[in-house]
């Protein structure tokens, strides 16, 4: 709540949101260090700061975006679900700040939305985090869908896979205890978009996908 409240003071003189990432990313490091949770990064030293990059992670834990505010030296905003954009100081931060709700029951306001994001990404140079399991994961991983992927190559910028490794082992689902431990977090190779089009959506989504597997060590099951 204080995080939430100085995050939202900090957007009266900052409309761009760089301010408040740095205050969320404050705010996930002083998380991570509470629980007793290290996180172990890999492969950041891949992405250019300069650039903007569609990011796509798998989703196991409420632990993951900490892990990846914390570890990722990007400026970058995330798909967070409709429903928290509703919950006091967390709604009024992650509106300030300029992340996008997800929006499954419109598919019109779903593809403005993506839109919004790949346009987001070629103007300002700002990256945009992706979770395309479409939720957490109990057990094992989801095949993803291509959201991410129409993001990337609609916006031009390179895809980066990343891998994320014992966050539901440390904040399982429907736990609120925090497990101390270490958290990996591996950047793969930013996959450039230049000369795809919409159309490559699918061969794109399967790499990214396959990348993403690979890393975690789980193959994607269906629900």
């Amino acid at each position: 709540m204080v995080m939430g409240f100085i995050s939202l003071v900090t957007s009266l003189w900052d409309s761009t949101g760089v301010t408040q990432h740095r205050v969320a990313q404050r705010w996930s490091r002083i998380l991570l260090a509470l629980g007793l949770v290290r996180c172990r990064v890999t492969g950041a030293e891949k992405l250019d700061p300069r650039r903007g990059y569609v990011l796509v992670a798998n989703h196991a834990s409420y632990m993951d975006t900490p892990a990846i505010l914390s570890s990722i030296p990007l400026q970058f905003r995330f798909f967070a679900k409709k429903g928290l954009f509703s919950i006091p100081l967390l709604g009024g931060h992650l509106k300030r700040a300029g992340h996008l709700p997800v929006i499954r029951d419109d598919p019109r306001a779903s593809l403005k939305t993506m839109g919004v994001a790949a346009q987001t990404i070629h103007d300002r140079h700002i990256s945009m985090l992706l979770f395309p399991e479409g939720g957490r994961t109990p057990v094992q991983m989801r095949p993803f869908r291509e959201g991410a992927a129409y993001i990337a190559i609609k916006s031009g910028a390179p895809a980066v896979p990343i891998g994320l490794i014992h966050t539901r082992r440390i904040l399982p689902m429907g736990s609120a205890m925090v497990r101390g431990g270490e958290i990996e977090v591996q950047v793969g190779n930013p996959i450039e978009t230049t000369g795809m089009t919409l159309k490559d959506r699918a061969r794109l989504n399967q790499i990214l996908q396959d990348q993403v597997a690979a890393m975690v060590g789980e193959t994607p099951v269906p629900e």
